[in-house]
């Protein structure tokens, strides 16, 4: 596609012609030329064809549409029989594009009296040119459709372009020497993405290599785009579903200028007037491996190299996915896309739901971020159902669904009671989910039976134990701690620890749901029963003798309910006075 290469034999007329047709913005540039040399050195200047209605021979550019506001482009093929490739490839929606060639006046009038034409003149003539162009090509839809000829004759062709769903991004590549540019990678003879192993988290992915690679030595890359909704025809249609302005750019080379979506990209917001030009026309290189951050789309494109085979991890289980592999030439940023598949991850592994008995506490293990079913089917009619659920370590998530409605869920430590309302011949299904921190051991009790005794015993808000400094001595520490309005049974517990233990240690052996069972009978100090009907006087203290100076204790408290059912304290170190 030569671009007024030689234009000194032309006559005036006809060099102003192509200057109307192509607009003012063309005024101030020169027409790319196809020599190689020249050709290379002027792609790089990215002021030759920003918001310009060039298109140049050779190279992809990128642009923007307005909503019904058509934009065209113009090159000039100077030699009859000349071949020509025009490649549109829509990104955001769907294109209606027409190729059009008009023929340029060999002759005008103002030649050879030196003196340019009248306007009016100029103007008539162009409208002429532009009322008998012929079309040779038209196209709607969102596939990347190409137009090709091996001799097309000498002339002024116009790509008009209108997209009249949303604003859209597009690319465009024109060419005069198609059989050799090879602009794109060429897919193998089997384009499809295999699945070749499913999991409930993963799926790997295979496809044959392309020939441009290996055979005509160009730099080829992989990239492989994830998301939920469907298969993408370009790589451009999958970047402009992540962002609509600028997805997956790459930060420039040193020394390359900025177009509009390069400034946005960093944070600059560009003019009014920029925004209403056409968006840049420029091709941005990868160079290097990259994975885009994930969006609110859920959509996901990984760039590996060139390798042709790929595990993608971190999916849901029983989800459908969508999977797209594009090779791309490292070297101009173009690509190709692949026949794209789907598959769908397997189901999560069903756990085993454990089934509660009325009446009885059951022991439940749950994985860091695991989660546990537990099964409660009353044998007869009943109005409430009461559940008592006891986190013996970290916070767990409790949900409760009765015949499949859910009808509680909340975060439980230490102990809670939950009354729910029943229904005849309701089944009821518990779920409880552990915690980010680590694992979580539970005590579950539901029942039907109304008692004034419940199994486990009734806290306080405040399970710590308070030591009193002033009242430290060599052989003994005075601690309190808080209690309730019903009478329960408290038992003292005291352990020497080295002096270099810590709070973090302390913390992993806080299981509340480890009785005084656990404990051997030297460390145990006394037990007592209390309790007070004004919950503002319910604070007991306890005087432990028998220390020695200078040693680190480690103090629990156990409160013991009516079913034989405790819960621990937070322990507490106290050190004795080294000198008295």
């Amino acid at each position: 596609m030569r671009q007024c290469n030689g234009v000194e034999g032309r006559s005036p007329a006809r060099l102003l012609l192509v200057v109307l047709l192509l607009g003012p913005g063309a005024v101030a540039q020169k027409l790319p030329t196809r020599d190689e040399g020249l050709f290379q050195m002027q792609i790089r200047d990215k002021a030759m064809f920003h918001d310009s209605s060039v298109i140049p021979d050779g190279a992809e550019i990128s642009g923007y549409l307005f909503r019904d506001t058509p934009k065209r482009y113009y090159f000039v093929v100077e030699e009859d029989d000349t071949p020509l490739s025009v490649t549109v490839t829509p990104c955001d929606a769907p294109l209606e594009w027409r190729l059009t060639l008009q023929e340029l006046p060999e002759e005008a009038s103002g030649e050879g009296s030196g003196e340019p034409e009248p306007l009016l003149d100029q103007q008539k003539q162009q409208a002429t040119a532009a009322d008998e162009a012929t079309e040779l090509f038209t196209y709607k839809g969102n596939d990347v459709e190409s137009y090709l000829s091996t001799s097309t004759p000498s002339g002024l062709y116009q790509l008009e372009l209108l997209s009249t769903e949303k604003d859209s991004n597009f690319k465009v590549y024109s060419t005069t020497t198609p059989e050799s540019d090879q602009p794109y990678p060429e897919l193998p003879y089997d384009p499809r993405v295999d699945v070749t192993a499913l999991g409930r988290t993963t799926v790997t992915l295979a496809w044959k290599p392309t020939p441009t690679g290996s055979l005509m030595g160009q730099p080829v890359q992989y990239c492989v785009v994830v998301n939920k909704e469907h298969n993408f025809k370009s790589m451009c249609a999958a970047e402009a579903k992540i962002s609509v302005d600028d997805a997956f750019m790459p930060a420039p080379k040193p020394g390359r200028d900025f177009s509009p979506f390069d400034f946005a990209h960093f944070g600059f917001v560009p003019s009014d007037d920029d925004l209403a030009r056409d968006r840049g026309l420029t091709s941005n290189k990868i160079s290097r491996a990259y994975t885009a951050k994930p969006r609110a789309s859920d959509i996901v494109k990984v760039c590996m190299g060139n390798k042709s085979l790929f595990t993608v991890s971190d999916l849901k289980p029983d989800t459908q996915y969508y999977f797209d592999v594009f090779a791309v030439n490292a070297a101009t940023n173009t690509s190709t896309a692949y026949v794209g598949t789907f598959a769908r991850t397997k189901e999560e592994a069903r756990q085993k739901t454990v089934e509660l008995k009325d009446g009885k506490v059951s022991d439940v293990f749950v994985k860091r971020k695991g989660s546990k079913f537990l099964r409660f089917a009353p044998v007869s009619s009943h109005q409430r159902v009461t559940v008592f659920v006891h986190a013996c370590l970290d916070a767990v998530q409790v949900q409760v669904r009765r015949d499949g409605k859910l009808v509680l869920s909340q975060n439980v430590e230490g102990v809670r009671q939950f009354q729910l309302r029943g229904k005849p011949k309701a089944k009821y299904l518990i779920r409880l989910r552990g915690s980010r921190k680590g694992a979580s051991t539970l005590k579950v009790l539901a029942t039907t039976r109304p008692s004034s005794k419940q199994p486990f015993p009734s806290l306080p808000d405040d399970t710590r134990i308070k030591a009193f400094d002033k009242l430290r001595t060599c052989g003994s520490a005075t601690v309190a701690w808080l209690g309730t309005q019903e009478r329960n049974k408290y038992c003292v517990y005291r352990k020497e620890v080295a002096e270099s233990y810590g709070e973090e240690q302390r913390r992993r052996e806080q299981n509340q749901c480890a009785g005084p069972e656990t404990r051997r009978k030297s460390e145990k100090v006394l037990c007592k029963y209390f309790h007070s009907p004004n919950l503002q006087k319910a604070v007991t203290t306890e005087t432990i003798t028998g220390l020695e100076p200078g040693k680190t204790y480690l103090l629990d408290v156990y409160v013991v309910g009516h079913g034989g059912h405790s819960v621990k304290y937070q322990s507490k170190l106290v050190k004795t006075r080294k000198y008295c």
